[in-house]
């Protein structure tokens, strides 16, 4: 299959059936994913397309919840044809399913911030039965999370963030700034943050992941230069070797993908390899990264959970840790952990969320110390690793 994106639209109610209008000039693929989605009770094709140039003719008409947009394709190529399909519907929540290259890779982070809210690698094959099912089972959830997430009411700050993305390019960052700031109080039942200073800074992210991390890394360097930084985020082999390259520039620290044996050093950020799960480990006076080919857990390789988990055992009640955007509850497990050990979580909140998946599980567990805002969460990281009190 070639590579594709995923749209979602939040103008349809949420009682009908999220159309998805596929966009792929294999015919093969097309009839694959119409297969599937014609399978699942909740989703309708609504239009299929051969190239970007009709996908974006084709948008407002059709009107689709989803659109799936292949990046490789005649006339008009993926790349070319989002911003266009963003403009028209400044709502649309975009995936990338991309290949396992270094390219797509490429492709895949730069999609991402161009507006593009999630990518799913693709198989090399889909005619193994188990690499079918898995690639199928995790597109089918990202347009039902995804097209789900669009059809509830946005917040003021989600509303002013979603009105920037249909912006050129260049005034996007002046329009989140200008974004409200004015938190609510919980709804949830909120821990008091630890007494103690952070030693380590832990993150864990999912769908629309890449772009929080990097909106993060660019404001934390004076709480890098204190503790060390790792992260985990959903992401294939390769993929994650982009990612790091990308946090290099944003931050301007040096991260990198976390190699089994090496010290963790305050300064550095590691990022968990994808295929592989990180942990942490004491010996003596130092830290060391334990990585692993355990099987996967929560459906990821590598998880959140082992490292949280890990974590809380070397840094006890000196761990923070942040639960940003993504499916699922992957973290929860291991934010107990922290919990437990007298450490603090802060959890990204729904409105700046792409999918309010991993941090609601954490806050509705009760393991929280603050639900913030994304552009929140970096000013109340720095003033912890100061010793400032909450």
């Amino acid at each position: 299959m070639s590579t594709v994106l995923l749209a979602a639209s939040g103008a349809v109610a949420a009682d009908k059936p999220i159309r998805v209008m596929v966009v792929d000039d294999a015919v093969v693929a097309r009839s694959l994913v119409k297969r599937w989605v014609d399978a699942e009770p909740d989703m309708t094709i609504a239009a299929s397309a051969r190239t970007g140039r009709e996908a974006v003719d084709q948008v407002e008409r059709s009107d689709p919840d989803v659109v799936l947009l292949d990046i490789e394709m005649p006339e008009l190529d993926g790349i070319a044809a989002l911003p266009l399909l963003l403009r028209k519907k400044r709502d649309l929540a975009v995936i990338m399913v991309s290949s396992l290259t270094r390219r797509g890779a490429e492709i895949t982070l730069r999609a991402l911030s161009l507006g593009a809210a999630d990518y799913i690698p693709k198989p090399d094959s889909t005619h193994d039965g188990a690499t079918a099912a898995s690639f199928r089972r995790d597109l089918i959830e990202k347009i039902r999370h995804l097209g789900r997430r669009q059809r509830v009411p946005l917040g003021p700050a989600a509303a002013h963030l979603a009105a920037a993305r249909s912006l050129p390019r260049g005034r996007q960052a002046s329009a989140r700034d200008a974004a409200p700031r004015a938190v609510q109080s919980s709804p949830f039942t909120l821990r008091p943050f630890s007494s103690a200073t952070p030693r380590a800074l832990l993150i864990g992210s999912s769908t629309g992941g890449p772009q929080a991390l990097t909106v993060l890394i660019e404001k934390l360097p004076a709480a890098i230069d204190r503790a060390p930084v790792l992260i985990t985020q959903h992401m294939p082999p390769t993929f994650t070797t982009v990612l790091a390259e990308h946090l290099s520039r944003a931050g301007g620290r040096g991260a990198h993908e976390a190699e089994h044996g090496e010290t963790v050093l305050a300064g550095g950020i590691y990022v968990a390899p994808g295929g592989r799960h990180t942990r942490v480990k004491r010996e003596g006076d130092v830290v060391k990264i334990v990585l692993g080919d355990d099987a996967p857990i929560n459906y990821c390789r590598p998880a959140v959970d082992p490292l949280f988990s890990a974590a809380a055992q070397v840094w006890g009640a000196a761990t923070l840790a942040l639960v940003l955007t993504g499916m699922g509850s992957d973290g929860t497990h291991g934010a107990a952990d922290i919990a437990a050990a007298g450490g603090s979580v802060i959890a990204q909140d729904e409105a700046t969320s792409v999918v309010w998946g991993m941090p609601r599980a954490v806050a509705q567990a009760g393991l929280c110390s603050a639900v913030l805002p994304l552009d929140l969460i970096a000013p109340k990281v720095i003033r912890l690793f100061s010793g400032v009190c909450p």
